[in-house]
């Protein structure tokens, strides 16, 4: 099962769009470089028990 998500890279702002595994677990955290600026990003993911999925970013 997958979904889309975005968030904004730390370092430039700018909007990423990625999917999301949703079978994956319901706190998920990987690192993934900007493919805009390439600066890493600590992606976290949080699924809700209704499906929502709230993921934001932060620095490495």
């Amino acid at each position: 099962m997958q979904g889309e998500a975005y968030y904004l890279c730390e370092s430039c702002g700018e909007e990423i769009v990625v999917p999301v595994d949703l079978s994956a677990g319901m706190e998920q955290e990987y690192i993934e470089d900007c493919p805009v600026c390439c600066h890493p990003n600590v992606i976290h993911v949080h699924i809700e028990d209704d499906g929502a999925v709230r993921i934001w970013a932060t620095g490495e």
